[in-house]
């Protein structure tokens, strides 16, 4: 039986494996890829003692330090399920080869997150050219220029007041009516951040819109939608942050607790409300999406495996 199965390569599953491998379990890391939604950002700038990287180069770093230990970094596989039987847990995993089941007395699960997509032409084609998921990530490479930030909730108000600092003119797209009912256009928003957005005035918010199409060249140039009105607009634009909401990859384990928004719940200590299941990262309900954080939760993660593993018994 194995002491620990990480799932997960990215910020939170690498420095989970690093203090596992510092501390000598009998584990196994495995993972779809390496660096998982960090590998697919662009310049990354706020990873703490590196000025600029690539989110790419970050990720391959990340997996380079947890190599350093020894540790094979498994790659191509998934995990479809989680059981809990006894004190122990089944990890279902599938690959090229077929399917395993490990037995294992814990589990650390940083699977991360992806975005929810517009799923509009030209949405693909231009993603990390001028289409981007994170506005915290990418928003000061469009230093200057006419952005758009699509959706409703915090995280697009958030994107508009952001850009509002670094940006020529910013777009906010809502699908919402600014009418009382829909909290002028922001139903999901919190009122102290709608108020702000609406006092800015390098921000334009067009209400009611409905987007389509992306469009543009080597880079993004437009973005097109449909107006209250069912008549068709182009908005002029050298950048397009989507943030219509994000699905925690959390489905692998069922007997977990998690919120309405998939998020599987955790303590202070990265434990689950199943015994010997710990969840660090995105995947998680912490407050802020970010790599630092992400790479702190994984340390939790995995110290308070080290202590559920000394007081584990058969």
């Amino acid at each position: 039986m194995l002491d620990l199965v990480i799932i997960g390569g990215a910020a939170a599953g690498c420095s989970a494996a690093v203090y596992s491998a510092r501390r000598k379990l009998n584990f196994r890391m495995i993972t779809g890829d390496i660096g998982g939604e960090v590998a697919l950002s662009g310049v990354i700038n706020n990873w703490p003692g590196i000025i600029s990287i690539e989110g790419f180069d970050l990720a391959q770093k990340l997996a380079e330090h947890v190599r350093y230990y020894g540790v094979k970094i498994e790659e191509g596989l998934w995990v479809e399920n989680i059981r809990s039987e006894k004190n122990y847990h089944l990890v279902t995993v599938k690959g090229t080869k077929g399917a395993e089941e490990i037995k294992t007395k814990s589990v650390i699960i940083a699977t991360g997150i992806h975005p929810r997509h517009l799923d509009v032409p030209g949405e693909k084609v231009f993603n990390r050219k001028g289409v981007t998921y994170c506005t915290v990530c990418d928003g000061p490479l469009f230093k200057g220029k006419t952005t758009v930030t699509v959706g409703s909730g915090n995280s697009a108000l958030e994107s508009a007041i952001m850009m509002n600092e670094i940006a020529k003119k910013v777009y906010l797209i809502s699908k919402f009516a600014n009418t009382p009912e829909n909290k002028g256009g922001f139903p999901r928003g919190e009122d102290i951040l709608i108020e702000k957005v609406k006092s800015l005035p390098n921000v334009e918010i067009i209400y009611g819109a409905v987007s389509t199409e992306i469009v543009g060249d080597k880079q993004v140039k437009a973005l097109k939608y449909t107006d209250l009105d069912g008549k068709n607009e182009v908005l002029e634009t050298g950048a397009i942050m989507v943030h219509i909401g994000q699905i925690p990859n959390s489905d692998l384990a069922p007997e977990v607790k998690k919120d309405p928004g998939k998020q599987i719940m955790i303590d202070e200590k990265c434990r689950t409300n199943v015994p010997g299941i710990f969840a660090a990262g995105d995947v998680t309900n912490v407050a802020y999406k970010q790599i630092g954080i992400a790479s702190g939760q994984g340390i939790t993660a995995a110290l308070a495996t080290i202590e559920y593993i000394n007081l584990w018994k058969e």
